[in-house]
């Protein structure tokens, strides 16, 4: 399963998994004036959450993050667009943008899209500028919520696609990307990754540097097209990943060392939601496109503690 994941993984962010340590860093400088001290902080506890949620002892999480996207615009004292031209995150397919055509709450939901332009622009970013006739969209919690353990549900779906070039997902990054190593060796949490590639299911995925067992599940089936519940209960012993109910991926943490549990994951992650293009074997294929505007939503996103 491993094996197998890593090939799948690959095809995934690729390029971009190699711009994520410095990623969230590029766009930190759009979010706090530079040389200004930055802490982590909290949202205050809410009643949005939904009905009480147990712990396996019986005791009740208790609801510290709801965004239910129930305005008609984004909560941008929870979220902050992610652009390629600050961090330089894409796939050199697509440009992440801010825009209401990309970024958008509408209907009871948080839309991400991939749309394709009228014409090829030129999307300038830190690193490398390059033309395409795609945009993308991106939201992150990024210095504005963070939490270390706890439970995380997303009530989302992706959008339909039978060929490959579109990559969704729900996923979870460090505070420090660089706290015990560059990537991935501080830890990343892919709580459903959706290719259209392989369109029948959704890619959970815990990464870090594992002294031992799985750490994904290429088998979670399930139609992406509809509404489903993905939720990551993470322990000081462990992290689980489930799908409306049905548990994915239970993996101990068991880093190798020097590292000792619950190292790498003994910090703050912060949430983002991603929708673009695909890389890899995953990459858009302009001969035989899925359908544009490609659009994933989703209906809510909680935390507990």
């Amino acid at each position: 399963m491993l094996g197998s994941g890593s090939m799948i993984r690959t095809c995934g962010r690729g390029r971009l998994l190699v711009v994520g340590a410095t990623l969230f860093a590029a766009l930190a400088a759009t979010v706090a004036p530079a040389g200004a001290a930055v802490r982590t902080r909290t949202a205050p506890a809410t009643s949005g959450c939904g009905a009480t949620v147990l712990k396996p002892n019986g005791t009740p999480w208790v609801c510290t993050l709801a965004d239910n996207f129930d305005g008609t615009s984004l909560n941008r004292n929870l979220w902050v667009p992610q652009t390629s031209v600050t961090s330089g995150f894409g796939s050199q397919d697509d440009c992440y943008v801010d825009s209401p055509s990309n970024i958008a709450v509408a209907g009871g939901s948080l839309n991400l899209t991939v749309r394709k332009a009228a014409a090829p622009f030129t999307c300038v970013t830190p690193a490398s500028t390059y033309s395409t006739q795609y945009t993308s969209g991106m939201v992150s919690t990024y210095r504005k919520w963070s939490q270390a353990f706890g439970r995380y549900e997303f009530r989302a779906k992706f959008p339909a696609a039978t060929t490959k070039g579109l990559h969704g997902a729900l996923w979870m990054w460090p505070d420090n990307a660089l706290k015990y190593g560059a990537w991935p060796l501080s830890g990343e949490i892919d709580v459903a990754e959706v290719y259209s590639l392989y369109n029948d299911r959704a890619i959970p995925y815990i990464h870090y540097w594992p002294g031992t067992a799985a750490q994904t599940n290429n088998y979670c089936l399930l139609k992406v097209t509809d509404w489903h519940t993905y939720v990551v209960e993470w322990t000081a012993t462990s992290i689980k990943i489930s799908f409306d109910g049905t548990v994915c991926v239970n993996e101990p943490i068991t880093p190798a060392a020097p590292l000792v549990a619950p190292q790498p994951f003994d910090q703050p992650f912060m949430l983002a939601l991603t929708q673009g293009l695909g890389v890899g074997g995953n990459r858009l294929d302009p001969a035989a496109p899925p359908a544009f505007p490609a659009t994933m939503q989703v209906d809510y996103v909680r935390a507990w503690k």
